[in-house]
């Protein structure tokens, strides 16, 4: 049984939908992390037929399914209602270190907001979302992440043709976005401002006694996480608002990818054709969406003036934030953990020699200091004189190689590697995603060496889709 404990379904009804998913043909239970459901304090053999109720089939009791209503701005268009259109909160569980989650099913039907679309997900997508959230995990990325994959026994239409469908079970610390604050602001519904304020604060920052708190905790989150990202080469590929977590998790891995040869404007959605969700352009994205959050809480506040004049001082800071936490990740990238200023030039001095050289972003930091370093480098003069520097810097410096090697992953789910595995999944062979899940599992442990290598040319996997 799950034992639920549902807060959300208790706000007022004007924030969701209350439904039931749609039931499936044939449900089989592709993947179950049992693991995650120990945490969640799930005992899958008191569920019954896992398929069933992780399908939609089967409704677990105490549950309170729902879809919830957001709006968001979609590279860079308002579009002011949005909303689950294709997944259901079935409740929420408090979780045996005490912290509240959301259990959801993803692909599980329509909605009254799915505007058009099928309310389902395909194979792929699913099983790309399970393996990369469950590897954000591991690396220790805050993220949502994946309880169970199950099939349908149904094909749905996409621009591939048919393909066989899906449904995910995503546990999240909320599924509050930035989103679902703008569409109650836009309406000037301030009521319902006020309640969700009240209700986001309580439940991840119950230190916030002001809306602004509640802001500047956010974009503290927002800049830890940008960070994170960026010092794994992780890029989210749609980081519209309504793709943007009030918890600071990771949240909707689309057409998202990590890199493999460094590039400050690499670009993998198939529809993001001006990059505006480039890796090198997420710390502004950060920024520009925590500004649409505070003008949406604005509202709450009589004296504008004064709002605009703290909120403002907020969002102009968060650069800062970013920066700082962007020199905490990539100093111990090259195994300085007390960094100063100064250690930017050489964290950047590395970064554009990689980008000129089309350096492979893991293998490059993993193999700094040992004789496999100047390997991705074609200008071996240009690496050989910044690794003196380098061993210069980190000549004092207590165990430096230890803190490199807690940094630098040696696997992540590369993007061919996923292509590859969602290949065979699609043709009923589910031995590599069992693979990647094992590997990944313990990403800082070479555990798998050939997980560890960069795509032949004719593996690489030049864009990626966001599969709904």
């Amino acid at each position: 049984m799950i034992n639920f404990d549902n807060s959300y379904a208790a706000l007022p009804s004007g924030f969701y939908t209350r439904l039931d998913p749609t039931p499936v043909k044939a449900p089989v239970l592709l993947a179950f992390n049992n693991g995650l459901a120990k945490v969640l304090g799930i005992n899958p053999s008191e569920l019954g037929d896992l398929a069933s109720v992780f399908g939609g089939n089967k409704i677990p009791q105490g549950a309170t399914p729902l879809a919830q209503l957001y709006a968001g701005h979609q590279f860079g268009s308002y579009n002011q209602q949005l909303g689950d259109g294709r997944a259901i909160l079935l409740g929420e569980t408090i979780d045996t270190n005490g912290l509240r989650r959301d259990i959801q099913l993803k692909g599980s039907g329509r909605t009254p907001y799915s505007r058009g679309g099928d309310g389902r997900a395909w194979l792929g997508p699913v099983l790309r979302e399970y393996v990369v959230s469950e590897a954000m995990h591991a690396l220790g990325i805050p993220t949502t992440r994946a309880l169970a994959a199950v099939a349908t026994g149904e094909d749905i239409l996409r621009e591939q043709g048919m393909l066989p469908g899906a449904i995910l079970t995503r546990v999240a610390s909320s599924h509050l976005r930035v989103g679902t604050f703008q569409i109650f602001a836009h309406r000037g519904e301030i009521e319902a401002l006020q309640t969700l304020t009240d209700y986001a604060s309580q439940r991840h920052y119950p230190l916030a006694k002001t809306p602004m708190d509640l802001l500047r905790e956010v974009c503290s989150a927002q800049a830890e996480l940008i960070a994170a990202w960026m010092s794994v080469g992780f890029i989210h590929g749609v980081m519209n608002t309504d793709n943007c977590s009030i918890s600071g998790e990771t949240i909707d891995y689309g057409p998202c990818a990590f890199m493999d040869d460094f590039n400050m404007g690499r670009v993998f959605s198939s529809i993001d054709q001006q990059g505006r969700y480039a890796f090198g352009n997420q710390p502004n994205i950060a920024v520009w969406n925590m500004a649409q959050f505070a003008t949406s809480l604005l509202q709450l506040f009589e004296d504008k003036d004064a709002a605009v004049e703290e909120a403002t001082a907020i969002i102009h800071a968060m650069p800062a934030l970013i920066e700082a936490a962007w020199l905490k990740r990539f100093a111990a990238k090259i195994g300085i953990s007390e960094p100063t200023k100064d250690d930017e030039a050489l964290i950047q001095s590395l970064l554009d020699l990689m980008q000129k050289d089309g350096a492979d972003f893991t293998n490059t930091f993993r193999n700094l200091g040992t004789p496999d370093a100047p390997d991705q480098f074609t200008d071996r003069d240009a690496f050989d004189s910044w690794a003196v520097a380098h061993a210069a810097r980190i000549a004092d410096v207590p165990d430096a190689r230890a803190t490199m090697d807690a940094a630098n992953p040696a696997i992540i789910p590369r993007n061919h590697r996923i292509e590859q595995m969602i290949d065979a999944a699609v043709a009923g062979d589910m031995a590599p995603f069992e693979r990647l899940m094992t590997a990944l599992k313990t990403p800082f442990t070479l555990t798998d060496p050939d997980l560890a290598k960069q795509p032949r040319p004719s593996e690489i996997v030049p864009a990626t889709f966001c599969g709904t």
